[in-house]
């Protein structure tokens, strides 16, 4: 069995280390009489199609039978109210500098209270699609949230009798089965924006205030993903997929915030000119030890935003949020897409959209590719110093999209950085750090920035980007020096001359790595060092900025 989910009478006492305040109270939870537990999709789409608000449309969903669905099941919609993305602000995690323990277990203990009052569903899901890495979650999610329930249990795996036995028999781990209880209708004086606690050690959560599914799914992968970290495994908010070419095969991931163009890479087809394998384009995690790579769901939770109403891949939607219904010529209801109604409408899309999916890659990875969205950069860049080339995923610039509901002044347009995009972190930063130079190093990864953005103001297209990266893939591509970079190159494309002989384009591109070093130097000293970089990171961003004096 993957991780520990019952205990014998003597494991269970304060000396246990996968015990906790926090992860006793959540897990108590779900043995109250107020808890329905649900175990087929079948009933669960049945809850979905009667919750209040729900919008069952007139499209069928294609692989009913393959789901465990009702062969007559339709897209079901169901939308919120002001918020439609995920809030950072409301996250806490117990462990980390400035955050009271003792507060928010009587904050968490209050809210379970409430929560007595009320009927809950449960459901029972896996976490990574491969008998080397699967951990068992639970979902704990009152009524009246009937379509988030489902949606949860399709983007997951439901914990169906042939998934019990693969279960059963993939790799122990000594860690806790996840444990998250979500209850959006929860309201706080002291936490107007909800809040989002974590216990990363003990693998529970608590999602209070917060009614956008992204919160749950995104929860549910923070925990995962840190168990993979303490177990030998690096953790990846990133798209995975090998194509097989005649003579070779070449294994990619893109790493990259939702909106920079992640899936698009991921889930792209290359007009059907080569054969590929999707491992996914959101979640996965690497084993350090051989390589190989692990999906951790097997749906797909994407925007609507670049979907047309005839786009095949609609075709594989089973749930929507956040998106309009409306009548077509012949009067049947349909979803209304491409972010007309607001931004950051989403679906959850069956695992049968591609056809060449895949749960395990045994292949280590080739390339990495940070996507980017930093207008200094040209659209392709390759580096070849293996730390260097860490560091530049640890200094990740990008943009904030309509996926996250971000609180306060915030300027969208200017850019951030999120180290290795991914902003579901429970551990200091440094430790991805190394994980991710260790991968550079001993596996010879290659490793190539992508800016998906703008550069000198001319937008960086789809077909630009995907061009490109046919050419890394097929060996063609011929890179040219960046300057006086030593350790850089960039692949010229049509359309984007580089000229370092431009000093306002030197100027521009010296102040990105200035913004770059100066990230990394407060990681030394913002909260508290928890994030403290190793002067390695530092010493490199210095010699960059140097070359370019």
């Amino acid at each position: 069995m993957a991780t520990v989910g019952t205990f014998s009478h003597g494991e269970i006492a304060p000396g246990n280390k996968l015990f906790s305040s926090f992860k006793t109270l959540v897990e108590s939870a779900f043995y109250g009489n107020n808890v329905e537990k649900i175990t087929d999709l079948a009933a669960a789409y049945e809850l979905a199609r009667k919750a209040p608000g729900a919008a069952i449309t007139d499209m069928p969903v294609k692989h009913t039978v393959e789901l465990g669905l009702p062969e007559d099941a339709k897209v079901i919609v169901f939308n919120d109210g002001k918020v439609t993305g995920r809030t950072a602000a409301a996250r806490r995690v117990i462990g980390q500098p400035g955050i009271d323990k003792t507060l928010y277990e009587g904050v968490l203990r209050d809210a379970l209270f409430q929560g007595t009052h009320k009927k809950f569903y449960a459901g029972e899901v896996v976490v990574g699609l491969d008998k080397d890495f699967m951990v068992k979650a639970h979902l704990l999610l009152p009524e009246n949230y009937e379509t988030n329930f489902y949606s949860y249990l399709l983007n997951f795996q439901i914990m169906t009798q042939e998934w019990r036995a693969l279960y059963q028999d993939s790799k122990a781990y000594p860690e806790a089965d996840i444990f998250l209880y979500a209850d959006p209708d929860w309201r706080h004086p002291d936490f107007p924006h909800g809040l989002a606690l974590f216990d990363p050690e003990h693998n529970v959560a608590a999602i209070l205030g917060l009614n956008y599914f992204g919160e749950l799914k995104k929860a549910t992968l923070t925990l995962a993903w840190a168990t993979a970290h303490r177990n030998g495994y690096v953790a990846c908010h990133g798209g995975m997929k090998q194509y097989q070419l005649p003579d070779k095969k070449f294994t990619m991931a893109a790493f990259g915030l939702s909106g920079s163009g992640k899936s698009t890479i991921t889930l792209a087809k290359h007009g059907d000119k080569y054969q590929v394998k999707v491992l996914h384009d959101d979640a996965f995690v690497i084993n350090q030890t051989d390589g190989s790579t692990t999906a951790l769901e097997p749906a797909y939770f994407d925007k609507t935003q670049d979907y047309p109403l005839t786009d095949p891949a609609v075709d594989y939607f089973i749930t929507c949020q956040n998106v309009g219904v409306t009548l077509d010529e012949a009067g049947k209801k349909v979803i209304v897409t491409q972010d007309i109604r607001n931004g950051n409408g989403r679906t959850v899309k069956s695992r049968y959209v591609t056809p060449n999916r895949v749960d395990h890659l045994r292949s280590s990875i080739d390339a990495i590719f940070w996507i980017m969205k930093d207008d200094s950069l040209p659209p392709v860049v390759k580096i070849t110093d293996p730390v260097l080339a860490a560091v530049f995923g640890l200094t990740l610039a990008t943009k904030r999209t309509t996926a996250e509901n971000v609180v306060g002044n915030v300027d969208m347009d200017k850019l951030v950085i999120e180290p290795y995009a991914n902003p579901f972190r429970v551990y200091p930063l440094g430790q991805d750090f190394e994980d991710f130079k260790n991968l550079f190093e001993a596996n010879q990864t290659d490793c190539y920035i992508l800016n998906t953005g703008f550069y000198k103001g001319k937008k960086v297209t789809p077909q630009d980007t995907l061009g490109s990266i046919e050419k890394i893939v097929e060996g063609s591509a011929e890179f040219a020096a960046f300057g006086p970079l030593a350790s850089m190159s960039y692949l010229p494309v049509a359309g984007f001359d580089v000229d370092f002989e431009d000093g306002d384009y030197v100027k521009a591109l010296r102040g990105r790595m200035q913004s770059r070093l100066d990230f990394i130097l407060a990681q030394a000293v913002d909260n508290e060092g928890y994030n403290a970089l190793p002067p390695e990171a530092a010493a490199l961003m210095e010699k960059v900025i140097a070359e370019l004096n």
